[in-house]
């Protein structure tokens, strides 16, 4: 394994980081300023489009796409970075076109799409002219295992029809929001990883009810978690992805990349609130010296940058191998970062909130925010407990066919 930066790579960090540091991060008070002032939480600044404008004239657009036909045709472990880099701060994914759950969305047509769903829903996804969502998890079964999913998508004809409820359906609230892929059942009787499809449905389809939106730990996330009703919905049959009972192995296609973002992203929040913390330690003092001189302070961040470099290493690992062996053959490191990288971001987090005082819990600084949402990062796309199962399984199996063997 070779993680020094290719050329390119190494040329798209330099020009990501001038543009965080230029526009990005002095825009993000105006972009909270304008939110404010539309009068609705889920809408679009205006200091957005001029970010999004920007991003496409400096050539950083749709960074996280590996196929040269829809971006610039980065590896994963040169796109690794650059989502770092965005990771810190809370508008930057969105600015260069690489936010969830539209980068999954986007790689899910990309690849299992037809001709038709990518003109009608992919090239405006990658223009960024409008923005989906992805509706799986249920709140009347446990999601964590996604074989319990109940929403039915029953044929009729020319058109499927959809019932049942989800929740958590980050985006659908979204002023921009076009198009739902929905993961639901269409034949409860196949074997059990073939019962589910994944399907097209516009946000504007009779029957699409959007319930409301849930907050996170009392934050009203602008990007949107919502609850949302489907009753007796009706769409084209063309708009099922792929085949009937292909739901699970689109969402591992989908998922396996899209935790490289995530945990990246994780990373740079850690990143963040590291340098946040020494920040704030070098510029208070208590009972005559600095908070830096603090021995368990100096142990927190020495921790942190410790912590830090190991997730990183682990998830640029991760990265290698999906781009060299593919996420068949990574499932336990895809499963171990997603472990790794929020337990470290969300533990680093807490300290420079405990070295901030007050100040940490309060909406003076990020840090509290970033707190909550990095919380949930433990359950979006599977929680701890459920990729600890798959790890600790792959780890036994070895063992149990050793033991087999010995046996006969």
């Amino acid at each position: 394994m070779d993680f020094e930066p290719t050329a390119r790579s190494r040329d798209f960090q330099e020009r990501l980081t001038a543009f965080m540091e230029e526009r990005v991060h002095p825009a993000e008070p105006i972009y909270q300023d304008q939110l404010a002032g539309l009068g609705n939480l889920h809408g679009e600044p205006e200091v957005m489009e001029e970010l999004k404008e920007e991003a496409r004239a400096r050539g950083l657009w749709n960074l996280f796409h590996p196929d040269p036909e829809y971006g610039p045709g980065l590896t994963y472990t040169e796109y690794a970075p650059l989502a770092e880099i965005s990771g810190r701060s809370h508008i930057g994914p969105e600015a260069i076109n690489c936010a969830a759950p539209d980068t999954g969305n986007m790689e899910v047509l990309s690849q299992f799409g037809t001709p038709e769903q990518k003109e009608r829903w992919l090239r405006p996804l990658l223009d960024g002219e409008i923005r989906s969502a992805f509706a799986m998890t249920e709140p009347d079964v446990a999601s964590s295992d996604a074989t319990n999913i109940q929403l039915r998508i029953e044929r009729d004809g020319d058109e499927y029809v959809l019932n049942g409820r989800k929740w958590w359906t980050s985006g659908a609230m979204r002023d921009r929001c076009r198009i739902l892929i929905v993961m639901g059942k269409t034949d409860p009787d196949a074997p059990t990883y073939k019962q589910q499809s994944m399907i097209l449905v516009p946000r504007d389809t009779p029957g699409v009810t959007i319930v409301r939106n849930l907050p996170v730990f009392g934050y009203i996330d602008q990007e949107s978690h919502a609850e949302v009703l489907f009753e007796d919905v009706r769409v084209p049959a063309s708009n099922l992805i792929a085949g009937e009972g292909d739901g699970f192995m689109i969402a591992q296609a989908r998922l396996g990349p899209g935790r490289i973002h995530h945990c990246m992203r994780a990373i740079g929040a850690a990143e963040m609130a590291l340098e946040a913390m020494c920040r704030r330690a070098l510029a208070r003092e208590t009972f005559g010296a600095p908070v830096a001189t603090r021995s368990n302070v100096l142990d927190w961040i020495a921790e942190a940058r410790i912590e830090i470099e190991m997730a990183r290493l682990l998830t640029l690992k991760t990265a290698w191998l999906i781009d060299t062996v593919g996420n068949k053959h990574a499932r336990t490191e895809i499963a171990a970062i997603k472990v790794a990288a929020p337990n470290m971001a969300l533990k680093i987090i807490d300290r420079a909130i405990q070295v901030h005082g007050g100040g940490g819990v309060s909406d003076d600084f990020p840090l509290a925010w970033s707190y909550a949402h990095m919380r949930t990062l433990r359950l979006a796309d599977g929680p701890d407990e459920v990729h600890k199962l798959s790890i600790a399984r792959r780890e036994l199996r070895q063992y149990i066919n050793e033991a087999q063997a010995v046996s006969q």
